[in-house]
């Protein structure tokens, strides 16, 4: 069986980092426990490949924004969604949307679901 990824890039306020891991550890533990096999958060480091689109370019990040690269695994499509269902409405998520406006801008961040092609 091939596994179900979900994967999210988005910008975030360098000032406004600390506040934002706050709210993906929390997120994290929310998808966790909801039957998601990993949940990862990882910030931009190494952005400016020569001959490539840069992450930055790709987020439409603004001066003094991270690239934040995040993905969750699911075992399929129909664990994800049997998954995301029962997160959409946890209302410890609903609680948290409100605040995520404040840290990154909705409109700008990058969502799409993805069958594993190569899991090694």
């Amino acid at each position: 069986m091939s596994q179900y990824v979900d994967g999210f890039v988005l910008s975030v306020t360098k000032d406004k980092l600390a506040a934002y891991k706050k709210l993906a550890t929390k997120a994290g533990k929310i998808w966790r426990e909801h039957g998601a096999l990993e949940y990862c958060e990882c910030v931009g480091e190494d952005m400016e490949v020569k001959g490539m689109v840069a992450f930055p370019k790709l987020a439409k990040s603004k001066p003094g924004e991270v690239v934040i690269f995040a993905y969750v695994v699911f075992e399929s499509r129909k664990h994800r969604d049997a998954v995301n269902k029962k997160i959409m409405a946890d209302p410890r998520l609903a609680a948290m949307c409100g605040a995520s406006g404040a840290l990154f801008d909705c409109k700008r961040m990058a969502y799409g679901g993805f069958k594993a092609l190569v899991h090694v």
